[in-house]
């Protein structure tokens, strides 16, 4: 499996430029997917000078309602003419960062008929699926760190029953793939036990180094290869490298073959 970073906050590479989201560019032995598309039209730039033709891609997935992750999907919709969009049916809400900043998504892309909306745990192929952590007992706390749903009677804490996760199994490896891991991050790892993860842990805002440290010794108890980004926080994770064992840092421009 070869994994391309279209977009994230970082970037290792002066060319490519970075932004506030996320979008990977997967290529397993026999399709191309688009995961998440960054914040703006920002992955595609960088995907022409990587090289990446993203005319070839066979299917996008969004894992969650908020702009940093689907900003730029009607760009990708634009460009290229025959792919779907897996997303939750719940992914145009009106997602919040307190009450004041909306993060949720353009409603213009709902305009498009190639989205394939989801509802929990959705098969898209023999060895790939999108799962729902609302199906799941959730036992690691999570927090949602201020992010609420508007609806008619108000504010609410968002629950999070938009996010969904990739799984891919090939080559005798399950590849699970988060954009935030807003339902916890060890609690997706505990769900799917996977071989290998990719994604953001949503850390970004916890400065205690003792949460982090005791956080990382407990991924650090499953075989797991982790590939972290985005909303996990540089500074978190140079903590918890301390104590674990397989974790990485992925930015804008990074290609891995696992």
């Amino acid at each position: 499996m070869r994994i391309t970073v279209l977009a994230e906050n970082t970037s290792c590479n002066p060319d490519i430029k970075a932004e506030h989201g996320l979008s990977l560019l997967i290529e397993t032995g026999d399709k191309k997917i688009l995961f998440d598309a960054g914040q703006t039209d920002l992955f595609y730039e960088n995907a022409v000078k990587i090289g990446v033709d993203l005319k070839s891609v066979d299917f996008a997935v969004l894992s969650h309602g908020h702009y940093d992750h689907g900003g730029g999907m009607k760009k990708f919709l634009e460009i290229n003419p025959t792919a779907p969009l897996y997303l939750s049916r719940y992914a145009f809400g009106q997602y919040y960062h307190g009450t004041e900043k909306y993060i949720g998504l353009d409603p213009e892309l709902k305009k498009c008929e190639r989205l394939v909306f989801t509802d929990g745990d959705f098969r898209i192929s023999e060895n790939t699926a999108l799962y729902s952590p609302m199906n799941k007992v959730q036992p690691s706390l999570a927090g949602g760190t201020g992010m609420n749903v508007r609806t008619e009677n108000g504010f609410f804490a968002d629950s999070f029953r938009h996010e969904q996760y990739l799984i891919i199994e090939e080559n005798c490896k399950r590849y699970l793939f988060s954009g935030c891991s807003h339902s916890g991050i060890l609690n997706a790892v505990e769900w799917f036990a996977p071989d290998v993860l990719v994604g953001g842990f949503h850390l970004s805002k916890i400065d205690s180094a003792e949460y982090l440290l005791n956080l990382a010794d407990r991924l650090d108890g499953f075989d797991t290869e982790f590939y972290t980004c985005h909303c996990t926080g540089v500074l978190q994770y140079e903590t918890m490298k301390k104590r674990m064992r397989n974790l990485n840092y992925i930015s804008a421009g990074t290609v891995i073959e696992i």
